[in-house]
């Protein structure tokens, strides 16, 4: 993403954090596919997450739709929203990555796993970037 979109920045910073957000819900799909002997409680927490991943990537079309609405006239009670919403999902990215690192070091499963514990990383790894993104996005608003 580039950092700055004029008058359209909000709407793009709000893609950003549907498509991120919905790539961390399929990820939580993803782990419990590769890791079929998952212990329980991390089986539940992945399903939480997944569910709470949607709900944010729901909230961000919501958000785009009020936008389009406005036609490039966000009010700023809005733009204080949106702000918010962003500072809230980038903090729900980094106790996602929190919670990966958790899983990795504390799952017997995963750590049996070569191949999970690699995509684990690697969905970490792409969790920080939306991180990255959502941090400098917060720098135009």
């Amino acid at each position: 993403m580039r950092y700055f979109y004029g008058d359209k920045t909000p709407l793009r910073i709000l893609d950003e954090i549907e498509l991120w957000k919905r790539q961390e819900s399929e990820h939580t799909i993803v782990i419990r596919q590769i890791v079929p002997n998952l212990e329980r409680d991390f089986e539940e927490k992945l399903k939480n997450w997944e569910l709470n991943l949607s709900k944010t990537a729901a909230t961000a079309v919501r958000y785009i739709e009020e936008v389009i609405r406005c036609k490039g006239m966000i009010s700023p009670v809005l733009y204080q929203s949106i702000r918010k919403f962003t500072i809230f999902a980038l903090n729900q990215s980094l106790s996602f990555v929190v919670f990966l690192n958790l899983l990795v070091a504390e799952s017997e499963a995963v750590r049996c796993n070569e191949i999970a514990v690699a995509v684990i990383n690697h969905i970490r790894r792409e969790s920080e970037y939306f991180i990255g993104i959502a941090k400098a996005s917060l720098h135009c608003f």
